[in-house]
């Protein structure tokens, strides 16, 4: 792989998301790297040569603390990683550049439907695709069905997401959290998928399948696999999306036909594995901004599999 010369800033580079961007850019990167977040006390530091701590984006100084590291370090691209981040640039539609640098995110429908989680049970419906039954908590009065998911709509991560086993349950979540969804619930007995999704400005089209296992909320274990019809409805989804960009997606096998329940409209927990596998959808997105070719892709072979490991620092 011909390696990127560009001066690059993560954003949101403490987190285990950018800590696995940061370990493939120090491999393909010849130019500047530097990384970013609101706290020091993470390993971010130690894999960023040039780290930092930055204001929240929740600051009126965010975006001025930005340009200001754009102009004094020559920055050509920019990743944010955090999804804050990522939603507030999308609410200000600040999605192609800040300053002189250019951003790598997916396209506006994209994050706009999937960061929030009822516009995508909208959003699979109205193009006739499989999606769990989904409807804001205000709107329910009672179940009739249980279990129930009970989730943020648009928080992300396993601490807000929560299952009614009957309808006290719900009534005490209902009280605690009433803007999350009621969603069905997707039984697991045949597993749970996660698939990276990337598709150029061309229009071409590139996925991975992923069946996972979760270890404290995080993808610890996971196996290739090749399924036709997850393969079909991820190309819908990204044409349907006028996707640009890598986007990540979640399902789980319903009757044996793959039901989305999530779309996380960024890059994912599992981007370093898939990097490792060949699917380099973190290149091909900087590629895909700055005009090159795209690098050639070999489709990954079903089989083989991942496993999440940590490592230890003394500073």
């Amino acid at each position: 792989m011909n390696k990127l010369y560009y001066n690059i800033l993560v954003t949101g580079s403490g987190g285990d998301i950018g800590q696995s961007i940061g370990k493939i850019l120090n491999k393909n990167n010849n130019g500047k790297l530097i990384g970013c977040d609101i706290s020091s006390k993470n390993a971010g530091k130690f894999i960023f040569k040039n780290f930092l701590e930055s204001v929240r984006c929740t600051s009126p100084d965010y975006l001025s603390f930005v340009e200001n590291l754009v102009s004094k370090n020559d920055i050509d691209i920019i990743i944010p990683v955090s999804e804050p981040e990522l939603r507030f640039l999308s609410q200000k539609g600040i999605l192609d550049t800040i300053g002189t640098a250019k951003l790598i995110c997916a396209n506006e429908e994209a994050l706009e439907i999937g960061f929030d989680k009822l516009k995508t049970a909208i959003f699979l419906q109205e193009n006739n695709l499989p999606f769990p039954e989904t409807q804001n908590i205000e709107d329910v009065s009672e179940l009739d069905t249980f279990p129930k998911i009970i989730k943020s709509r648009t928080g992300s991560g396993s601490s807000s997401v929560f299952i009614a086993n009957d309808n006290q349950d719900f009534q005490y979540l209902k009280a605690k959290h009433q803007d999350f969804i009621v969603q069905e619930y997707l039984s697991s007995d045949s597993g749970e998928f996660t698939c990276g999704l990337f598709r150029s400005k061309n229009g071409e089209i590139r996925t991975i399948q992923l069946k996972r296992e979760l270890t404290g909320g995080y993808s610890g274990y996971g196996e290739v696999v090749d399924n036709e019809q997850i393969e079909d409805l991820l190309h819908q989804i990204a044409n349907k999306l006028n996707l640009v960009g890598s986007i990540n997606v979640q399902l789980r096998l319903v009757d044996g036909k793959p039901v989305v329940f999530e779309i996380n409209p960024r890059f994912s927990s599992t981007v370093l594995f898939r990097h490792m596998f060949g699917f380099n959808d973190l290149i091909w997105s900087i590629q895909d901004k700055t005009d090159q070719k795209i690098n050639a892709f070999k489709k990954v072979e079903a089989g083989q599999k991942f496993y999440k490991g940590f490592s230890e620092y003394i500073d």
